[in-house]
């Protein structure tokens, strides 16, 4: 049986577990920020306040968890978030040859580490940014962690590499007619449409922070 403590601490143990506050968890997940405060959780007659389906849904697109990630945090409370070493590597070096195998999986003998708390994608890796060239979006010093076989939606954050070995930082914008048309992120948010013949691999960025 669910208790209504048990979920919300789940909420907040995912949060912590992707770095993130419920406010900041709840925001990536383009809710309103104090959907998972504390203060919302009991009506104001005192009544358990249990979080919406939606909400859920929504958090766990956002971060890339699965459902049974989710269920596995409520049934087990009693232990503190474990960290995974994740491979880490430099975006300005990513997009030399090497460093990825050709389904964007990193070649963990080229690459750093970085402690990270549990991510679900066995094969989720670490790029910290370097310069502006990414601003407003990212900053120099942000990390992104990216997971490659999370399911890639409009809407998403993706780091991309073409067929030509281009790597590109993009929000998805659409994906039909075999044809991606990606924002880039950049100072002049430029649209590209890249079709999908040209692109060797695409994976969600599923957090990002400084």
């Amino acid at each position: 049986m669910l208790e209504h403590e048990a979920v919300w601490r789940a909420i907040d143990r995912l949060a912590a577990r992707y770095n993130l506050s419920p406010s900041g968890l709840a925001r990536q997940a383009g809710l309103d920020p104090t959907t998972f405060n504390k203060s919302k959780r009991i009506t104001k007659e005192g009544k358990q306040r249990w979080p919406s389906t939606e909400s859920l849904a929504k958090v766990l697109n956002a971060t890339g968890a699965s459902l049974s990630e989710f269920i596995s945090l409520i049934e087990d409370q009693g232990h503190p978030t474990n960290f995974r070493r994740l491979p880490k590597l430099r975006f300005v070096l990513a997009a030399q040859p090497g460093y990825f195998d050709s389904e964007g999986r990193p070649l963990r003998s080229h690459w750093e580490e970085a402690p990270f708390p549990g991510v679900p994608d066995p094969h989720a890796f670490a790029l910290e940014i370097s310069g502006d060239g990414l601003l407003p979006v990212y900053r120099n010093g942000d990390l992104v962690v990216v997971s490659p076989s999370a399911e890639v939606r409009a809407g998403d954050r993706v780091l991309l590499r073409s067929q030509q070995g281009e790597l590109l930082i993009a929000e998805l914008l659409e994906n039909s007619g075999g044809v991606l048309r990606l924002k880039a992120f950049s100072r002049e948010h430029v649209v590209r449409e890249l079709p999908l013949a040209q692109v060797q691999w695409v994976s969600r960025i599923s957090w990002s922070g400084h």
